[in-house]
């Protein structure tokens, strides 16, 4: 079969902190991977485009092919209405694409088909819970306004942290006064910065917040608040049904120490939002059989 005769799908998965794709046969292996910058359609609709296309065209070279898909699936953050996922769709350079927001490949990825909760938590936050087929979510409307537990909440209540202890109302912390003087200007440095800053920037001191958390007093209190918000969370998708639990993204696996009883029902993701953008995109690509 020539390389013009294959039925070739690509799956892409996209946030804050960047951009992953993968291009598979239809009914076979995966041939190639690529990888872009932020794609958050909440954030930069036009950078997210951008982005997932790069990446997409990463992962064709890597495979070494000369032609893209035919069919695709964009699993972005950020893309929770109609108009957004169909200038998404339009753009991204693929004959036939579908999006969703990353919750729905991440589901996808972690839960296969089955019940159970997933906790997203990387630059931003999302939670879901699927019982029976039907799924709730919880979170996941951006920084300005959510993202509870996130990399980037947790690196902006840092420095709201940080100048609380400049401003003589908490104790300086060894990880605060660090932070203060890394900043040219101290606070007005931080307040400038903050004034521009995308959830990726404040999310880049959520490492130091998570490492320092057992010894730190305002890290570990941060971090204290996140396991509480995520708990709270839980509680309300479960219901009591004891549901098992699936903590994903790059910080989801930090709190699991974190979240007392719930801890018990942790369970391993079945996959990555990445794999799950693929199956989407491979049910897709049956459909037009």
């Amino acid at each position: 079969m020539s390389e013009m005769d294959e039925f070739l799908v690509m799956g892409v998965d996209g946030g804050g902190s960047g951009c992953r794709a993968v291009i598979a046969r239809r009914d076979g292996p995966v041939l190639g991977h690529g990888r872009a910058g932020p794609a958050n359609a909440t954030t930069d609709p036009e950078l997210a485009i951008a982005n997932a296309r790069a990446a997409i065209e990463a992962a064709v070279l890597a495979a070494g092919l000369t032609t893209g898909p035919q069919v695709a699936h964009l699993g972005l953050a950020g893309a929770l209405t109609a108009d957004v996922q169909a200038r998404i769709a339009d753009g991204c350079g693929v004959p036939r694409a579908t999006v969703s927001d990353d919750l729905e490949t991440a589901l996808a990825g972690a839960l296969g088909a089955g019940d159970g909760i997933l906790v997203s938590v990387g630059t931003g936050s999302v939670l879901a819970g699927r019982k029976g087929g039907a799924v709730s979510r919880i979170g996941g409307w951006g920084l300005q306004v959510s993202d509870q537990a996130s990399g980037a909440w947790l690196g902006r209540c840092l420095m709201e942290r940080v100048l609380l202890c400049h401003d003589g109302l908490l104790p300086h912390s060894e990880l605060t006064r660090a932070v203060l003087d890394e900043f040219t200007g101290g606070a007005l440095g931080i307040v400038a910065f903050a004034s521009h800053a995308a959830p990726g920037d404040f999310a880049a001191l959520a490492p130091r917040i998570v490492s320092a958390a057992g010894a730190d007093l305002h890290a570990g209190a941060i971090l204290g608040e996140g396991a509480d918000y995520l708990s709270q969370a839980i509680r309300a998708l479960d219901g009591g049904a004891g549901l098992p639990i699936c903590l994903t993204g790059g910080l989801g696996p930090a709190y699991a120490p974190l979240l007392g009883d719930l801890s018990r029902r942790i369970v391993p993701a079945k996959g990555t939002a990445l794999d799950g953008a693929l199956q989407l995109a491979r049910a897709a690509a049956e459909r037009l059989k």
